[in-house]
């Protein structure tokens, strides 16, 4: 990208920290905090580079009481683009009956079609899990949905296979998956050398040969707490050891906590060609408590908030829209081919009333950036 586009957004973020600042911390209202003329202004809207139209979706977790046409009335009524369906672990399969779709192609058909007459792109097939856990029938369990997922997206020419890592134990005798992200002292050191050597390393060279032989090259990993793949170092280094299939799936909710800069995050992913999915998520920070507990301590229900350091919300309810923006342009910037999927963990705005709020911000910042 050219020097001057950079610049530019390094100044947005500049311009707009104390505003984001002042977002950090938003109660119970339902308005997302709007930009300023003067931080507007600072997120470039033109130049040489010509922006591409992102297709805005949804992940279907979040419509898990409804039917599939129930779902797809609600998503087409948003006016959204695309979907991402889980095909297994722990998304479940509410909205797509894998076993059926495989053995039947009249059904597969069918199914596809219901997405296509209401001008629905389904972009990713999604199966997060833990291939390699500890424990051999969950273990066996999601690397069958994986496989089962591969041979779907092959069949429905879906691009992208979206999941996470997985996380084994530490030793062979564990019965648990054990997270180890500090390597001393030195036994920490043993058991995260040996779970990639051992586990994770070997389970994805395979898997990643199995999805190519099937014309799928793109698995994309959420780097996510408790995987071995949390940050975008531990992905690339994941690449570096599997191969080309390995990129990730870009859920900023899950780096803002880690301190990531979410515009760089893009432009390194993008820059080693590992950018394959994003998950439109946001997270706010309680600063009193940050300054009392830190930021390891998340709030997943009403309940907890009071005592949290942050929690999952909307898009445009953690970090303001003029974030938001800078977000997207970077993802235009980088020419992004996948779409920008809602996942709403909100739990404030709970359920469908957080996909309506996250897609309005997004829909508004894009036609911004479109001009």
């Amino acid at each position: 990208m050219a020097e001057q586009s950079s610049v530019s957004r390094r100044g947005f973020l500049g311009v707009a920290g104390a505003f984001m600042a002042g977002n950090m911390v938003r109660g119970k209202g339902e308005t997302p905090t709007a930009m300023t003329a003067q931080q507007s202004a600072a997120v470039p809207q033109g130049g040489a580079h010509k922006r591409k139209k992102i297709p805005i979706g949804v992940f279907d977790p979040v419509y898990e009481k409804l039917s599939l046409d129930e779902m797809l009335d609600k998503v087409s009524a948003l006016g959204l683009e695309a979907m991402e369906i889980g095909t297994g672990g722990y998304p479940g399969t509410n909205h797509c009956p894998v076993a059926e779709l495989l053995e039947d192609t009249g059904k597969a058909k069918a199914w596809k079609k219901k997405f296509e007459d209401r001008n629905i792109r389904v972009a990713t097939f999604s199966c997060h899990g833990n291939p390699v856990h500890p424990d051999a029938k969950h273990a066996a369990r999601d690397a069958e949905a994986f496989r089962r997922t591969v041979l779907l997206a092959e069949r429905m020419e879906v691009p992208v296979v979206v999941g996470f890592s997985g996380c084994p134990g530490g030793s062979p005798t564990d019965t648990m998956p054990n997270w180890v992200t500090y390597r001393w002292p030195p036994e920490y050191k043993e058991m995260l050398d040996w779970q990639w050597k051992e586990k994770v390393v070997p389970y994805w060279k395979e898997a990643a040969k199995f999805a190519r032989q099937h014309g799928i090259k793109r698995l994309a990993f959420e780097m996510h707490p408790n995987f071995v793949v949390y940050n975008p170092k531990t992905l690339l280094q994941l690449r570096e050891a599997v191969g080309e299939e390995i990129g990730a799936n870009c859920d900023l909710s899950h780096l803002f906590w880690q301190g990531c800069d979410a515009v760089e995050v893009i432009h390194l992913l993008a820059k080693n060609g590992a950018l394959f999915h994003a998950h439109m998520k946001d997270t706010v920070f309680y600063p009193e408590n940050v300054n009392r507990y830190g930021v390891l301590n998340f709030a997943f229900s009403t309940e907890e908030l009071a005592s949290a350091s942050e929690t999952f919300r909307a898009v445009g309810y953690g970090h303001g829209a003029g974030q938001w923006k800078a977000i997207v342009q970077a993802y235009m910037d980088v020419d992004y081919e996948g779409i920008l999927s809602i996942e709403n963990e909100d739990p404030i705005l709970a359920g469908e009333v957080g996909v309506e709020r996250a897609a309005y911000v997004l829909k508004n910042v894009r036609s911004e950036l479109l001009g």
